[in-house]
């Protein structure tokens, strides 16, 4: 488990790194599928602010705890985030072992801390050919487009190569 600490308008002493770090290491006995957890510290005025983001699985859990005192506001949000995970482990007790399975990291999850994702965007999914998904996505001026092809109803994407040329990736079952 990776923890990352931030923060804002305060000096991170070391004893306050090792308190978060101690407190925030006692999440991982919930899962073993914790591969981050960052801990947002901040002061404003004479209020301190802790905020505690975990990522446990396809899940991300967030508690925020305010206080006079920085250790009081850490544990305020640690204490929350216990709660919720708790809550998130009884869900999961109602789902098979091998669901569970399927649903801890893989490799490639590894990866998606350093991965930041900055839009998420929305797409009405209309049947349409492929020349139709070409002037489209020029239209708007995007590399890549998805659509669904008019005659086979699967979703497919078409892209804009380095030769101007078009390509498709069209799904494909593997046995």
């Amino acid at each position: 488990m990776r923890i990352h600490i931030v923060a804002r308008h305060i000096e991170l002493t070391s004893a306050l790194r090792n308190f978060v770090e101690e407190r925030l290491n006692k999440f991982q006995h919930y899962f073993e599928n914790i591969t981050w957890v960052q801990a947002i510290l901040e002061v404003e005025k004479n209020t301190h602010y802790a905020e505690i983001v975990v990522h446990a699985g396809r899940h991300t859990i967030r508690a925020k705890g305010s206080s006079n005192d920085m250790y009081v506001a850490l544990d305020k949000a640690a204490d929350k985030i216990d709660v919720q995970l708790k809550k998130y482990k009884g869900k999961l007790k109602g789902i098979s072992k091998s669901e569970i399975d399927a649903f801890k990291i893989s490799e490639i999850y590894s990866v998606l801390p350093s991965t930041r994702i900055s839009v998420v965007k929305e797409v009405s999914v209309k049947p349409m050919t492929q020349e139709d998904a070409a002037v489209e996505m020029d239209k708007l001026g995007y590399t890549f487009w998805m659509f669904m092809d008019k005659k086979t109803r699967q979703l497919n994407v078409i892209f804009k190569r380095l030769d101007n040329s078009y390509g498709i990736l069209q799904p494909v079952k593997k046995a």
